[in-house]
């Protein structure tokens, strides 16, 4: 059998004919391909948090939280529907539609406010869980613990109780470092109102001292200008001894943080604390406008984190960076078995007295 030879120039045609054919359904599989979806900016926390007040301006009932990603450096923001997503993701945020609402857990945690109020118990919205998760120490026992059950029950999953091995309980303690009255607390932050020199503590301790030396039985370098606990957890001291006054954080290692302002934390925020007793630990924030059931009183709106302290640390600061974020206000555990520690927002302190970080 003969074979018959394709002249050079049809057979590049039929090459061409080929690639053509090939190129097109390229094209119509590219045509038919789902859209890639935008993939999440890698943010500082700082500009996370921005993104973060943003969208959830924006977005008001259609977003249910968010929290910071520290691994991965990205923002999460929590929504109910997918529209909301898109607008998540279009902003450079990862998108998280989960099934409770925002104004379900406000209604949960004024169903607990109403019903278990009870000393010895907190509860925050876990961005991360999409629930309120109510914890409950080891002085809750017996008819306390079965109502505190019953209320959470009653909500379902939108509610989870967990378990303390500790007391939650102020950090007021005799020591060293800012004394008054047989007690100590920890210096928070430096700060300034109408030019003079002050100082922000805790209220639970502005309650108790009224006049601060720096070491036990000196003289007094500052008295108190104002107190708010329980409700708030923060206190105003005013300077009364020329002593100096610098605006940063002891870091019990023969150096010093800087702080140039004040922020507000971010769920997944890495953060750290400084305190008169156990100085300089780290860890995390993990919920924000927590409630605290202490034997005084609630305190509500406060930052919820990890990080350990112990009697002595009230009111010392928490920080990120050279941004002031809290005032140690209580907790349960301590720094060797772990627990959760609540802080005072230093930014409702600042507006609340009139001053300003310095």
């Amino acid at each position: 059998m003969k074979h018959r030879r394709i002249p050079k120039r049809r057979a590049a045609l039929a090459g061409a004919g080929v690639m053509a054919l090939a190129a097109a359904a390229l094209t119509l599989q590219n045509a038919n391909a789902a859209p890639t979806e935008p993939q999440a900016q890698t943010l500082s926390v700082n500009s996370a948090g921005k993104l973060a007040n943003t969208l959830t301006s924006a977005l008001k009932s259609d977003a249910v939280g968010s929290y910071y990603d520290a691994k991965a450096k990205k923002l999460v923001v929590n929504v109910v529907n997918k529209a909301a997503a898109e607008r998540v993701r279009d902003a450079g945020a990862e998108a998280k539609v989960v099934e409770h609402t925002l104004a379900q857990l406000k209604q949960a945690r004024t169903t607990l406010k109403d019903k278990a109020t009870i000393p010895g118990t907190s509860w925050s919205v876990d961005p991360r869980a999409n629930k309120v998760v109510v914890t409950a120490d080891s002085s809750v026992k017996g008819a306390r613990m079965a109502t505190l059950n019953k209320v959470a029950e009653s909500l379902g999953d939108k509610v989870e109780v967990k378990r303390s091995a500790g007391k939650f309980s102020t950090f007021l303690a005799g020591g060293d470092a800012i004394w008054g009255g047989g007690g100590r607390c920890s210096l928070g932050f430096n700060v300034v109102k109408d030019g003079e020199p002050y100082f922000l503590t805790a209220g639970h301790c502005t309650e108790s001292i009224k006049s601060w030396s720096d070491s036990q039985g000196g003289d007094e370098i500052g008295a108190n200008e104002g107190s708010d606990f329980p409700g708030n957890d923060y206190g105003l001291v005013k300077y009364t001894k020329d002593v100096a006054h610098p605006s940063e954080v002891n870091l019990y290692n023969g150096d010093s943080q800087a702080i140039s302002k004040a922020g507000e934390a971010t769920v997944g925020q890495k953060v750290k604390r400084s305190g008169s007793t156990t100085q300089v630990h780290d860890g995390e924030v993990t919920g924000l406008d927590a409630t605290v059931n202490y034997q005084e009183g609630s305190v509500s709106g406060l930052i919820q984190t990890n990080v350990c302290a112990e009697p002595g640390d009230s009111g010392g600061a928490l920080f990120a960076g050279d941004t002031a974020l809290g005032l140690t206000s209580g907790g349960s555990g301590d720094c060797s078995s772990g627990g959760e520690t609540f802080f005072q927002p230093v930014p409702e302190a600042l507006e609340a007295y009139g001053a300003k970080i310095g």
